[in-house]
């Protein structure tokens, strides 16, 4: 707890107070006012010195509103480019959001608000760059060290304790895309850690394996899934093959071959199925996201598209 307020500490010194903080008449719709037109500039600002200048207010901004007392029931709808994941048991949520820096560049954001008496929070820092792919299935990580992603959906499990399995999305490159599963727990101080040994592997013929998180590196013109699937109680997932991409410069590619893999819970883990046999696609997926109705017209978070108008 100690470490966590002297962090919190760094970055009010290191960004100054928010006005939303310094304000007597604090309200919470004009501070989300404000975090939803910095978060806009974030992601749609043509300036890459301006987005980076509105990433770093927005994170000051909402670091100082969820410091204010009921913070955690109000819901932000309004900040529509950043993710909102609350926990199925309503104890934490995270907000996460994403900093396009340049084609194969990009940075995330992320913090932890926790539902206690101190309405803890918990920053995350986006290591990725220090993380290297051959590692990214094992490690465990903290929130200083996080492997940033844009988080869109979450779902709790019983494995010894009560943990929760979160899904991402990541840039990571302009011809590769990324996306996350990984376990999120918390340790006997209440600080958040990513990644658990619970994603089990046996196959006949390979010794078997456990691993920290999942990822699957695909390319960017094709959707992928990776998704907890309750109607089949399935972590479900496109099987990838390597192909050779269709631009020059490409390289090598992943796509999903229209066959689904993925893990099942059992004894305290997720357990390996090679072929989910009821699901099969005769030709992968090139436009829309599988997981997203076209009429629907909704976004990685699950939230309507806002028209041009709206």
């Amino acid at each position: 707890m100690r470490l966590l307020c002297f962090f919190a500490l760094c970055i009010t010194t290191l960004f100054g107070q928010s006005l939303i903080a310094q304000e007597d008449n604090f309200s919470f719709p004009k501070a989300e006012e404000e975090l939803a037109i910095l978060a806009n500039k974030v992601v749609n600002d043509s300036l890459l010195e301006d987005r980076l200048t509105a990433y770093e207010q927005f994170e000051k901004s909402l670091l100082a509103t969820l410091e204010q007392p009921a913070s955690f029931d109000y819901p932000f709808e309004a900040v529509q480019s950043v993710s909102i994941q609350q926990a199925p048991d309503s104890t934490f949520r995270i907000f996460t959001w994403q900093l396009f820096v340049d084609n194969d560049t990009y940075k995330y954001g992320g913090l932890i608000q926790k539902n206690d008496e101190e309405g803890t929070l918990y920053p995350l820092v986006d290591d990725s760059d220090n993380i290297e792919s051959y590692d990214l299935e094992y490690e465990t990580l903290g929130p200083e060290e996080w492997y940033g992603a844009l988080y869109y959906n979450i779902f709790a499990f019983d494995s010894v304790e009560t943990k929760y399995l979160l899904f991402g999305y990541d840039g990571f490159k302009f011809f590769h895309k990324r996306k996350v599963a990984e376990i999120l727990s918390f340790d006997e101080e209440g600080a958040p850690v990513f990644g658990a040994p619970l994603f089990s592997k046996e196959i006949e013929g390979y010794p078997p394996s456990s691993k920290n998180r999942l990822y699957l590196e695909y390319d960017a013109s094709i959707a992928v899934r990776l998704n907890y699937d309750e109607k089949l109680n399935i972590i479900i997932h496109d099987h990838l093959i390597q192909m050779r991409g269709q631009y020059k410069g490409q390289g090598m590619v992943n796509v999903p071959d229209g066959s689904y893999e993925g893990y099942y819970f059992e004894d305290g883990v997720w357990k390996y199925k090679e072929k989910i046999f009821d699901l099969v696609s005769e030709e992968p997926p090139r436009e829309a996201d599988k997981d997203t109705p076209a009429k629907e017209k909704l976004d990685i978070f699950g939230k309507r598209r806002r028209a041009k108008n709206d």
